[in-house]
């Protein structure tokens, strides 16, 4: 188990009743499945501000901070990791979309909220579904009780 624990933000970009999702590749982590733009939270950085940063990192798009909505959180265990995930939606941004990591991405489009790829990261389709439902806080990889 590591040491450290360590936190990643996600960013739901929604329009027409479809999320944009990147195909991941050369990562080492979940190669060939569709994630949301997303990446680690850096030492010092405010988790709204890293989900900006990503965001245009990865898509090229701006959004301003009074634009963003924190719509859910995740505790997730693995053998390997513990982690704390932050998902926000975006209301709008500026820019349309584009891969800006080809090196990291290997396809990037709009897929349908009721019919993501099959291939989408479980807990991305369980953070997209449960933000739909109107569930706020779950985790994933710890038993009850």
């Amino acid at each position: 188990m590591s040491k450290h624990l360590m936190s990643v933000v996600h960013v739901m970009l929604v329009q027409e009743e479809q999320v944009l999702l990147l195909k991941r590749r050369n990562t080492g982590h979940h190669d060939g499945k569709y994630a949301l733009p997303a990446g680690r939270l850096e030492p010092g950085e405010e988790v709204h501000m890293a989900a900006i940063r990503e965001a245009e990192e990865e898509c090229g798009v701006k959004i301003a901070r009074e634009d963003l909505r924190m719509v859910c959180v995740m505790q997730i265990r693995t053998p390997d990791s513990e982690r704390i995930d932050f998902f926000f939606t975006a209301g709008q941004w500026t820019g349309e979309p584009w891969n800006r990591e080809p090196e990291k991405c290997g396809e990037l489009g709009w897929y349908p909220l009721n019919g993501l790829p099959e291939n989408t990261i479980s807990y991305v389709r369980s953070a997209l579904d449960r933000h739909r439902q109107g569930e706020w806080f779950f985790n994933c990889g710890y038993s009850e009780g």
